[in-house]
């Protein structure tokens, strides 16, 4: 896998994970600490997509 196409494949992942998150947060008895977890790792998608694109 070539470092465009990972990072293209990070983004995907963090754009899903954004949509998951707004859901959950709309949903009635959403769990929290899913929610956080979620939040958690986009930030850590984020991150890496940072690091490599630099």
């Amino acid at each position: 896998m070539s470092l465009t196409s990972h990072i293209h494949e990070l983004k995907r992942k963090h754009a899903d994970l954004e949509q998951a998150v707004e859901a959950a947060m709309r949903a009635p008895g959403a769990s929290d600490v899913e929610i956080k977890r979620m939040k958690k790792e986009k930030l850590r998608l984020k991150e890496e997509i940072t690091r490599l694109s630099s």
